[in-house]
Protein backbone atom coordinates (compact mmCIF):
# COMPACT_ATOMS: atom_id res chain seq x y z
CA UNK A 1 0.00 0.00 0.00
CA UNK A 2 1.30 3.72 -0.91
CA UNK A 3 2.20 5.33 2.29
CA UNK A 4 0.42 9.28 1.78
CA UNK A 5 1.53 12.25 3.90
CA UNK A 6 -1.40 13.57 5.80
CA UNK A 7 0.10 17.19 6.63
CA UNK A 8 0.06 16.48 10.44
CA UNK A 9 2.71 18.62 11.46
CA UNK A 10 3.66 18.99 15.27
CA UNK A 11 2.91 22.86 15.27
CA UNK A 12 0.19 23.28 14.08
CA UNK A 13 -0.86 20.18 17.01
CA UNK A 14 0.64 22.55 19.85
CA UNK A 15 -1.47 25.38 18.48
CA UNK A 16 -4.82 23.56 18.94
CA UNK A 17 -3.84 22.29 22.90
CA UNK A 18 -3.34 18.54 21.69
CA UNK A 19 -0.33 18.01 24.17
CA UNK A 20 -2.25 18.85 26.76
CA UNK A 21 -3.10 16.06 29.44
CA UNK A 22 -5.14 15.69 32.66
CA UNK A 23 -3.87 16.50 36.23
CA UNK A 24 -0.95 13.94 37.42
CA UNK A 25 -3.23 12.91 39.99
CA UNK A 26 -5.91 11.34 37.70
CA UNK A 27 -4.41 9.57 34.98
CA UNK A 28 -4.05 5.99 33.66
CA UNK A 29 -0.59 3.96 34.33
CA UNK A 30 -1.10 2.65 30.88
CA UNK A 31 -0.80 5.69 29.35
CA UNK A 32 2.92 6.20 30.33
CA UNK A 33 4.00 5.39 27.14
CA UNK A 34 2.41 8.03 25.66
CA UNK A 35 3.47 11.20 28.58
CA UNK A 36 6.29 13.09 28.01
CA UNK A 37 6.67 15.47 30.46
CA UNK A 38 4.70 16.95 33.20
CA UNK A 39 4.38 20.60 33.54
CA UNK A 40 2.47 22.97 36.76
CA UNK A 41 0.73 19.43 37.76
CA UNK A 42 -0.42 18.28 34.24
CA UNK A 43 0.68 15.71 32.03
CA UNK A 44 1.76 16.46 28.17
CA UNK A 45 1.27 14.03 25.43
CA UNK A 46 3.54 13.30 23.29
CA UNK A 47 2.87 14.99 19.97
CA UNK A 48 5.46 13.06 18.15
CA UNK A 49 3.18 9.31 18.80
CA UNK A 50 0.16 11.29 18.58
CA UNK A 51 1.24 12.20 15.01
CA UNK A 52 2.14 8.66 14.57
CA UNK A 53 -1.34 7.04 15.44
CA UNK A 54 -3.13 9.77 14.08
CA UNK A 55 -1.22 9.10 10.59
CA UNK A 56 -2.34 5.09 10.97
CA UNK A 57 -5.59 6.27 11.58
CA UNK A 58 -5.46 8.36 8.44
CA UNK A 59 -4.10 5.78 6.13
CA UNK A 60 -7.25 3.17 7.83
CA UNK A 61 -10.35 5.13 6.70
CA UNK A 62 -8.62 6.14 2.98
CA UNK A 63 -8.28 2.83 2.54
CA UNK A 64 -11.76 1.96 4.02
CA UNK A 65 -13.13 4.77 2.17
CA UNK A 66 -11.57 3.99 -1.19
CA UNK A 67 -13.28 0.88 -0.78
CA UNK A 68 -17.16 1.98 -0.33
CA UNK A 69 -16.61 1.43 3.72
CA UNK A 70 -19.24 2.92 6.36
CA UNK A 71 -18.45 5.25 9.25
CA UNK A 72 -19.96 6.13 12.80
CA UNK A 73 -18.52 9.23 14.01
CA UNK A 74 -19.70 9.44 17.94
CA UNK A 75 -19.30 12.51 20.26
CA UNK A 76 -21.81 13.56 22.74
CA UNK A 77 -20.68 16.13 25.14
CA UNK A 78 -21.19 19.29 24.59
CA UNK A 79 -17.48 20.53 23.95
CA UNK A 80 -17.26 17.90 20.97
CA UNK A 81 -21.10 17.96 19.60
CA UNK A 82 -20.78 20.80 16.98
CA UNK A 83 -17.25 19.41 15.44
CA UNK A 84 -18.63 16.02 14.73
CA UNK A 85 -21.78 17.30 13.36
CA UNK A 86 -19.72 19.48 10.93
CA UNK A 87 -17.41 16.45 10.59
CA UNK A 88 -19.78 14.00 9.39
CA UNK A 89 -21.79 16.09 7.47
CA UNK A 90 -18.75 16.97 5.22
CA UNK A 91 -17.75 13.47 4.74
CA UNK A 92 -20.78 12.06 4.53
CA UNK A 93 -20.60 10.09 7.38
CA UNK A 94 -23.37 8.64 10.20
CA UNK A 95 -22.66 10.64 13.31
CA UNK A 96 -24.51 10.31 17.11
CA UNK A 97 -23.53 13.71 18.85
CA UNK A 98 -26.22 14.04 21.32
CA UNK A 99 -26.93 10.53 23.44
CA UNK A 100 -25.71 7.15 22.79
CA UNK A 101 -28.83 4.74 23.23
CA UNK A 102 -28.13 1.32 24.97
CA UNK A 103 -27.47 -0.67 22.68
CA UNK A 104 -27.86 1.28 19.27
CA UNK A 105 -25.39 -1.37 17.96
CA UNK A 106 -25.61 -4.70 19.70
CA UNK A 107 -29.44 -4.49 19.51
CA UNK A 108 -29.57 -3.18 15.76
CA UNK A 109 -33.19 -4.68 15.42
CA UNK A 110 -34.58 -2.08 18.17
CA UNK A 111 -32.38 0.33 16.45
CA UNK A 112 -33.83 -0.49 12.73
CA UNK A 113 -37.66 -0.35 13.74
CA UNK A 114 -37.05 3.11 15.84
CA UNK A 115 -35.38 4.55 12.48
CA UNK A 116 -38.12 3.15 10.44
CA UNK A 117 -40.25 4.96 12.57
CA UNK A 118 -38.72 8.06 12.35
CA UNK A 119 -38.69 7.44 8.75
CA UNK A 120 -42.29 7.26 8.29
CA UNK A 121 -43.23 10.41 10.24
CA UNK A 122 -40.73 12.62 8.12
CA UNK A 123 -42.22 10.92 5.36
CA UNK A 124 -45.91 12.08 7.09
CA UNK A 125 -44.38 15.44 7.88
CA UNK A 126 -43.35 16.17 4.43
CA UNK A 127 -46.78 15.43 3.02
CA UNK A 128 -48.76 17.17 5.26
CA UNK A 129 -50.76 14.28 6.83
CA UNK A 130 -49.57 15.24 10.19
CA UNK A 131 -51.23 18.75 9.97
CA UNK A 132 -54.39 16.72 8.46
CA UNK A 133 -54.75 14.56 11.55
CA UNK A 134 -56.57 16.12 15.03
CA UNK A 135 -54.36 18.69 16.51
CA UNK A 136 -53.46 16.55 19.79
CA UNK A 137 -52.61 13.25 17.44
CA UNK A 138 -50.80 15.90 15.15
CA UNK A 139 -48.77 17.47 18.09
CA UNK A 140 -48.07 13.79 20.04
CA UNK A 141 -46.53 13.02 16.93
CA UNK A 142 -44.87 15.67 16.04
CA UNK A 143 -42.96 15.44 19.67
CA UNK A 144 -42.26 11.87 18.78
CA UNK A 145 -40.49 13.12 15.78
CA UNK A 146 -38.67 16.32 17.59
CA UNK A 147 -37.12 13.08 19.76
CA UNK A 148 -36.00 11.14 17.14
CA UNK A 149 -34.42 14.11 15.27
CA UNK A 150 -32.15 14.91 18.66
CA UNK A 151 -31.25 11.41 19.02
CA UNK A 152 -31.47 8.84 15.66
CA UNK A 153 -30.45 12.24 12.87
CA UNK A 154 -27.19 11.68 12.76
CA UNK A 155 -28.12 7.79 11.10
CA UNK A 156 -31.34 8.60 9.70
CA UNK A 157 -29.52 6.95 6.56
CA UNK A 158 -27.79 4.03 8.31
CA UNK A 159 -28.98 0.81 6.82
CA UNK A 160 -26.68 -1.65 8.76
CA UNK A 161 -23.83 -1.90 11.15
CA UNK A 162 -20.69 0.46 10.25
CA UNK A 163 -17.55 -0.58 9.43
CA UNK A 164 -15.48 1.83 11.46
CA UNK A 165 -16.35 3.56 14.10
CA UNK A 166 -14.48 7.09 15.12
CA UNK A 167 -14.45 7.54 18.99
CA UNK A 168 -14.54 11.39 20.05
CA UNK A 169 -14.00 10.43 24.22
CA UNK A 170 -13.33 7.01 25.03
CA UNK A 171 -14.86 7.46 28.83
CA UNK A 172 -17.49 9.59 27.82
CA UNK A 173 -18.40 7.08 25.11
CA UNK A 174 -17.63 3.73 27.00
CA UNK A 175 -20.81 2.19 26.20
CA UNK A 176 -20.40 2.65 22.14
CA UNK A 177 -16.94 1.55 22.37
CA UNK A 178 -17.53 -1.70 24.34
CA UNK A 179 -20.32 -2.42 21.68
CA UNK A 180 -18.56 -1.79 19.17
CA UNK A 181 -15.95 -4.47 20.96
CA UNK A 182 -18.35 -6.79 21.32
CA UNK A 183 -19.24 -6.52 17.46
CA UNK A 184 -15.62 -6.86 16.39
CA UNK A 185 -16.19 -3.38 14.73
CA UNK A 186 -12.61 -1.47 14.50
CA UNK A 187 -12.84 1.62 15.91
CA UNK A 188 -10.58 4.59 16.21
CA UNK A 189 -10.07 7.04 19.55
CA UNK A 190 -9.02 9.90 20.69
CA UNK A 191 -7.65 8.96 23.90
CA UNK A 192 -6.65 12.04 27.03
CA UNK A 193 -3.98 10.89 29.83
CA UNK A 194 -6.92 9.16 32.16
CA UNK A 195 -7.74 6.64 29.24
CA UNK A 196 -7.09 2.93 28.53
CA UNK A 197 -4.73 2.98 25.33
CA UNK A 198 -5.68 -0.92 25.10
CA UNK A 199 -9.34 -1.07 23.96
CA UNK A 200 -10.05 0.64 20.51
CA UNK A 201 -7.72 -0.76 17.35
CA UNK A 202 -6.32 2.72 17.14
CA UNK A 203 -5.84 5.05 19.99
CA UNK A 204 -4.81 8.73 19.33
CA UNK A 205 -3.63 10.07 22.50
CA UNK A 206 -4.51 13.63 22.50
CA UNK A 207 -6.57 16.21 24.61
CA UNK A 208 -10.14 15.39 24.20
CA UNK A 209 -11.52 18.07 26.48
CA UNK A 210 -10.36 21.43 24.16
CA UNK A 211 -12.76 22.34 20.90
CA UNK A 212 -9.07 22.84 18.34
CA UNK A 213 -8.04 19.58 19.72
CA UNK A 214 -10.72 17.52 18.81
CA UNK A 215 -11.33 19.89 15.81
CA UNK A 216 -8.02 19.20 14.66
CA UNK A 217 -7.95 15.60 14.79
CA UNK A 218 -11.76 15.15 13.27
CA UNK A 219 -10.69 17.37 10.48
CA UNK A 220 -7.47 15.56 9.67
CA UNK A 221 -9.41 11.96 9.49
CA UNK A 222 -12.14 13.94 7.68
CA UNK A 223 -9.72 14.92 4.80
CA UNK A 224 -8.80 11.13 4.72
CA UNK A 225 -12.09 9.64 4.35
CA UNK A 226 -13.03 12.52 1.80
CA UNK A 227 -9.88 11.73 -0.11
CA UNK A 228 -10.74 7.63 -0.10
CA UNK A 229 -14.31 8.30 -1.24
CA UNK A 230 -13.09 10.34 -4.17
CA UNK A 231 -10.70 7.16 -4.96
CA UNK A 232 -13.91 5.06 -4.94
CA UNK A 233 -15.76 7.04 -6.87
CA UNK A 234 -12.77 7.45 -9.39
CA UNK A 235 -12.48 3.53 -9.54
CA UNK A 236 -16.04 2.72 -9.87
Amino acid sequence: MTKRYWNITLEEMMEAGVHFGHGTRKWNPRMAPYISAKRKGIHITNLTRTARFLSEACELVFDAASRGKQFLIVGTKNKAADSVARAAIRARCHYVNKKWLGGMLTNWYTTETRLQKFRDLRTEQRTGRLNRLPKRDAAMLKRQLSHLETYLGGIKYMTGLPDIVIIVDQQEEYTALRECITLGIPTICLIDTTCDPDLADISIPANDDAIASIRLILNKLVFAICEGRSSYIRNS
